[in-house]
């Protein structure tokens, strides 16, 4: 890790969610060695990095779905591995990247699913549950495709349900892998706008994967920028985002300016001719 970027300000107060000397593999081919991050609570923590750097195998070993080779994610100060499913599942909550619904199931009963966690032999179907079901398909504008089969949806539409079934799920730590994936300029702000007021109104702890590092520098309260599966990076986006940073990260020149909305850092990259002089000069 890489020192001069890291802020070393940290609690010691133990957070809920952690990995620990992680190695994450795909059969024999390793994304990961001994890698380790702490989600900081009621933050909300945004992953970034290149293409194939570890950002969603990372995600899927904090959410249980993937088994680490060697190490260990901690969740609540207990091994996440040895933990009864729905233990988990009634504290962290999981949007994947790429989610398929059962053919032929409408958009509330597939919301209604996030309930799932909630039911047990002596606790089924509630007026809690229809409640909180009605409340997330509102809050990710699908109230009115409740009735319509989610296959025949948009992507963004599809992406939307995805989220409000997460949401459904009210856990109070909630994965999202690239949530805003399938969704145009305003669907993409009103879906991080409903991340930042879950963050903020209820304070629920976040962790995402976005590609987009302008969208990250403004929402996280906490950023992880990973490169070859190895942290580079962390903490408040001010303390950390720099064009050094971003060059070191993504091989990208750029300018670093105050975003004129939030103050926040704002990424310019270089101009084509600029970025062809500096490689002819170099």
């Amino acid at each position: 890790m890489s020192g001069t970027h890291t802020n070393n300000l940290r609690s010691t107060a133990v957070n809920r969610l952690s990995a620990e000397n992680v190695t994450l593999a795909y059969d024999q081919r390793v994304i990961a060695e001994q890698l380790s991050v702490e989600i900081p609570d009621n933050s909300f923590t945004v992953i970034v990095g290149p293409n194939a750097c570890g950002k969603s195998t990372l995600l899927r070993a904090l959410s249980r779905m993937l088994k680490p080779s060697h190490g260990r994610v901690l969740l609540d100060g207990q091994a996440i591995q040895s933990m009864p499913a729905k233990k988990v599942a009634r504290t962290l909550g999981l949007l994947p990247q790429s989610s398929i619904a059962p053919d032929g199931i409408t958009v509330a009963d597939l919301v209604g699913r996030g309930r799932y966690p909630h039911q047990g032999l002596l606790r089924q179907w509630s007026a809690e549950d229809e409640r909180v079901v009605q409340e997330s398909m509102r809050q990710t504008g699908v109230a009115e495709l409740a009735e319509r089969y989610v296959d025949e949806l948009s992507g963004g539409q599809r992406q939307r349900v995805w989220i409000a079934m997460a949401l459904a799920q009210q856990t109070p730590l909630l994965l999202l892998d690239e949530p805003t994936t399938y969704l145009d300029i305003q669907h993409q702000i009103d879906v991080l706008d409903l991340c930042a007021e879950l963050h903020e109104t209820q304070g629920r702890t976040l962790v995402a994967v976005l590609h987009d590092l302008n969208h990250a520098a403004r929402y996280a309260t906490h950023l992880i920028a990973l490169r070859g599966g190895t942290v580079i990076a962390e903490g408040a986006p001010n303390d950390i985002v720099t064009a050094e940073l971003v060059e070191e990260v993504f091989g990208l020149r750029c300018q670093v300016i105050d975003d004129p909305e939030t103050g926040t850092p704002l990424v310019v990259p270089a101009a084509r001719k600029v970025r062809a002089e500096r490689a002819t000069a170099a």
